[in-house]
């Protein structure tokens, strides 16, 4: 999955007239593509790509560049209402309201780099994309348990009844923890 950070710019002070983000879908993932839409906006208001007041792409404007039912997008926005982070205005859109918790831009600036130097080192000793995803989603499952991050009733176990895995509270599969990475 991948956020376009679109390239309009828009004069000061006219907030809504254009929206900062575009959407893109993987069909192949697996994950539900209103779910899809709204890890988008989440990881675009994480990253600053989005931050409070900018507004939303229209349903139209989302339907037309995916070719998706409108009733998806509109699923995703009402997604995005329930976690406090869109708000509908009527006739003139949806708006970001709220932010997840985030970071400081230069500590991710320095995350990222650091993110991308293990990248590299794993693709050097032969990793392959899935094997990355696999072992960063390892990891993360792992150091989420040291944490205590996710409480035992929100915790599921794989196939083999061994390993708790996090993030099983919404339904996603392991995988799905791992479309944060990029």
């Amino acid at each position: 999955m991948t956020i376009d950070k679109q390239t309009e710019s828009t004069e000061p002070g006219e907030r809504g007239s254009a929206s900062p983000i575009g959407f893109r879908l993987d069909h192949a993932s697996g994950v539900p593509t209103y779910l899809q839409l709204v890890q988008q906006v989440e990881h675009a208001l994480r990253l600053g790509y989005l931050s409070q007041g900018d507004r939303l792409p229209t349903v139209k404007e989302v339907v037309s560049s995916l070719a998706i039912n409108p009733n998806t997008v509109l699923k995703a926005y009402r997604e995005l209402e329930h976690r406090g982070l869109a708000a509908g205005r009527p006739g003139q859109g949806t708006f970001v309201q709220g932010t997840p918790g985030t970071v400081g831009l230069p500590e991710l600036t320095a995350l990222r780099k650091t993110l991308l130097a293990w990248l590299r080192s794993a693709d050097a000793a032969g990793l392959d994309e899935a094997g990355m995803v696999a072992l960063f989603t390892s990891a993360l499952r792992d150091f989420g348990g040291e944490r205590g991050a996710v409480p035992p009733e929100q915790r599921r176990h794989d196939r083999r009844g061994e390993t708790p895995v996090a993030g099983a509270r919404d339904g996603r599969n392991q995988a799905d923890a791992s479309e944060g990475v990029a």
